[in-house]
């Protein structure tokens, strides 16, 4: 951590899906406060009053689900919170990626250290040393439906607190017993409510929001870019990204892209080299890409803004108001994030789906100068034809993943839950789909500086010219067939790093284009 980076406080300060992953990432320290210590302390003794007096509350004297008229004693109360973490440990499939885990107790720490879950400041404290040092527990991808909380997840992250379940430790997996053994710890005792204030609540489908947030955005803006690379190669018209079209239908991410293309092809040759052509008009794909590259990114950002409610929300139950108010609610029902989830697993399709007409329209041979197939020699060479075919399965593939999880819902705990979110899979197939879309847009970026190259000796504007520069520090003009998955590798290695956003800055920094440029402030802005 930078000297001059201030910490975060959990409970106080203002979380958002980029802070939360620069504390996942180790830029940012998150602290606790004196402040917020105190309320913390103070909704804990309220909880250990509740106990005292007898009065059933849920989940602290008695029993969970459609066991919640069953009381539980005082001496049995710390056991009660204790076996919620065991038995409800019952995730199933492979893990999710560490960082999504570490984003989960990140998540969760900053709702708990509110101060209305009854925590104790011990277990935070303990939450707070796992992510310091990057012990992160081991958690099931399956199992959660999203409602009573991500119970089985959270189960899984939590199980080390007592001594269970397994961590990744520095990259390294161990059981929790190896791990304690070499830091010095011993297991947490629970107190009342500590269990179910652990395991209740949405930060299994919210870690992944943050990732689908962060993905979703380097996704559109790459696109954008690369869109504005293949309008340059098949020499696209620049009218339909006119400001003077845009706002006749004001659209915030129809205006944002077209401003977007129209910066990066400002100054162009071959823009100029065709300005009195005879097409009147250009494929969709191509003519309406503010219309749906904008669309998808009217619902990245009503992702954004859903995701950071929910980052400062409390999503545990009961929530202990104060000393004399403890409310049993349904603040954990993961439904507000998987509705927005399917929403933008769906407009991810979609930007992945133009992306794929893009690199066919690449292909027909229709625009002048550019042979078909991207290769002048065909025949004996196949050319670009079969990267298509990967675009098109992708694609596909996307589609069938788009149908919502939340218009699903299946009863459980004995009805007493019978109307659950399934937010945990929407979350879950978001990033899958991201990941199909980050591989299209890698196909599309090989086939739109293919076609690019053809248009030489006429240059692009300064960013273009510089992105198609870089692109061939890593693959090759194709002038014959070769084994082009190598190629798609490299491809996709440039989108998941988000190589072309960083020449974008670094261009715009070297020629000060920020003034006024719609980029500006764009990159990373979550």
């Amino acid at each position: 951590m930078s000297s001059s980076t201030k910490p975060f406080q959990f409970g106080e300060d203002h979380l958002t899906a980029g802070t939360a992953l620069s504390i996942a990432r180790g830029s940012i320290k998150g602290e606790i406060s004196s402040t917020t210590r105190e309320k913390i302390q103070s909704s804990f003794s309220v909880v250990a009053n509740i106990v005292e007096k007898g009065d059933p509350v849920y989940g602290i004297n008695t029993g969970f689900g459609p066991l919640c008229t069953t009381k539980i004693s005082k001496a049995e109360v710390k056991t009660l919170q204790t076996n919620i973490l065991k038995s409800h440990s019952v995730g199933v499939g492979p893990p999710i990626e560490t960082e999504i885990a570490k984003l989960m107790m990140v998540l969760k720490v900053h709702s708990l250290a509110k101060g209305y879950s009854g925590i104790a400041e011990a277990t935070l404290d303990r939450i707070l040393w796992h992510i310091d040092n990057n012990a992160i527990p081991i958690v099931p991808s399956q199992g959660s439906v999203g409602a009573s909380g991500d119970l089985a997840p959270l189960s899984h992250l939590f199980l080390p607190l007592i001594g269970l379940g397994k961590v990744n430790y520095n990259g390294k997996v161990m059981t929790t017993a190896e791990l304690f053994k070499k830091a010095g710890l011993q297991p947490l005792e629970l107190g009342p409510k500590e269990g179910l204030a652990l395991i209740n609540g949405t930060q299994f489908i919210a870690a992944h929001a943050v990732k689908v947030v962060e993905k979703m955005q380097a996704c559109l803006t790459q696109a954008d870019i690369i869109g504005a690379m293949m309008i340059e190669g098949l020499q696209g018209s620049v009218k339909p990204f006119f400001k003077e079209l845009h706002q006749l239908r004001p659209f915030k991410g129809n205006d944002h892209v077209a401003a977007n293309i129209r910066f990066l092809l400002k100054g162009s040759e071959i823009m100029e080299d065709h300005i009195n052509c005879e097409r009147v008009q250009d494929p969709y794909s191509l003519r309406c890409i503010p219309q749906v590259h904008g669309a998808s990114r009217n619902a990245w950002l009503h992702l954004k803004e859903l995701l950071e409610i929910e980052l400062n929300s409390v999503t545990d139950n009961p929530i202990i108001i104060d000393k004399d108010l403890t409310i049993s609610g349904g603040s954990f029902h993961g439904q507000p994030l998987a509705m927005v989830l399917d929403y933008a697993c769906l407009a991810a399709s979609e930007l992945g789906n133009i992306s794929d007409r893009r690199i066919y329209l690449a292909l027909e041979g229709n625009s002048p100068g550019v042979p078909k197939l991207l290769m002048e020699d065909t025949g004996i060479n196949s050319g670009y034809m079969i990267l298509q075919y990967t675009s098109a399965a992708l694609a596909s593939e996307n589609k069938g993943l788009c149908f919502p999880a939340s218009a699903d819902s299946i009863p459980t705990s004995l009805g007493q839950e019978d109307h659950v979110s399934m937010g945990s899979i929407s979350g879950r197939k978001a990033l899958q789909v991201l990941g199909n879309v980050e591989k299209i847009l890698a196909i599309e970026l090989l086939t739109a500086a293919q076609a690019f190259e053809f248009r030489k000796p006429l240059k692009s504007g300064i960013i273009l010219d510089e992105i198609h520069k870089k692109v061939r520090e890593k693959v090759a003009f194709a002038n014959k067939d070769r084994v082009f998955s190598d190629d798609i590798e490299k491809g996709i290695d440039i989108i998941q790093n988000k190589t072309l956003i960083r020449i974008v800055q670094k261009v715009m920094k070297q020629h000060k284009l920020t003034p006024n440029s719609p980029f500006e402030g764009e990159f990373e802005n979550y």
